[in-house]
């Protein structure tokens, strides 16, 4: 693919906008409106609860990866995986990330930052209770993040779990449960005409307020 292509590639965003006054002083109730409007408006293989999380090893190397957003309560943002994972094994390291939402029907990005806490066993108990039986017995099939000989070899023990447990329910793994990000800093993106965008920020005070600024496109 040559430079000139991908610099030829541009969209011009016309949508909406995204004024203080129209803003919330409180981040999380600006995210439920754009999150619902995602919710109403995004169409497939978009999926609206889909969101970049950032992490960082031991040597400082970021990494991205897309993960679901599976539950937001006052404290924060809830995500599920396998605590030996890299990203698991990141996060007791360096219990620090970011979480990028990109809504592009909605022209619509929002950032957050801040740190990352497991949740209670009785949160992802409840959880992993409910969901397909295929993935629980996903959860105990895959030492995820870990080197596979082959796609047999996982083929073959989910068949050997789905024997073990065929008539009772898997437990949750113990490896396996959720995270919660507390945010600290919220960026609101609104794409406009000619790259002048809209960016709200919002930063979590010592009192546990929030403060509010516009910042340059």
């Amino acid at each position: 693919m040559s430079t000139e292509h991908l610099a030829n590639m541009r969209r011009n965003y016309t949508r909406d906008g995204l004024l203080e006054e129209a803003a919330p002083q409180d981040p999380r109730t600006l995210f439920e409106y754009w999150f619902n409007d995602a919710v109403a408006t995004e169409q497939p293989p978009v999926e609206p609860n889909s969101m970049i999380l950032a992490t960082v090893d031991h040597g400082g190397q970021p990494h991205c990866r897309v993960v679901l957003l599976k539950g937001l309560d006052a404290q924060g943002f809830v995500f599920y995986t396998n605590y030996t994972s890299a990203k698991g094994r990141q996060l007791a390291e360096q219990p620090k990330a970011a979480l990028t939402f990109f809504w592009p029907a909605l022209e619509r990005q929002i950032r957050i930052e801040g740190t990352v806490e497991k949740i209670s066993a009785a949160e992802s108990d409840a959880y992993y209770n409910m969901r397909p039986l295929g993935s629980r017995l996903g959860a105990w099939a895959s030492d995820q993040s870990q080197p596979l000989a082959s796609r047999e070899v996982l083929e073959q023990t989910l068949a050997e779990l789905e024997q073990r447990y065929a008539t009772q329910a898997p437990p949750r793994p113990e490896h396996w449960g959720g995270y919660r990000m507390v945010p600290q800093r919220m960026e609101f993106w609104q794409g406009r005409t000619c790259r002048l965008h809209d960016r709200l920020n919002y930063q979590l005070q010592g009192d546990g307020a929030w403060s509010r600024e516009r910042l340059a496109p």
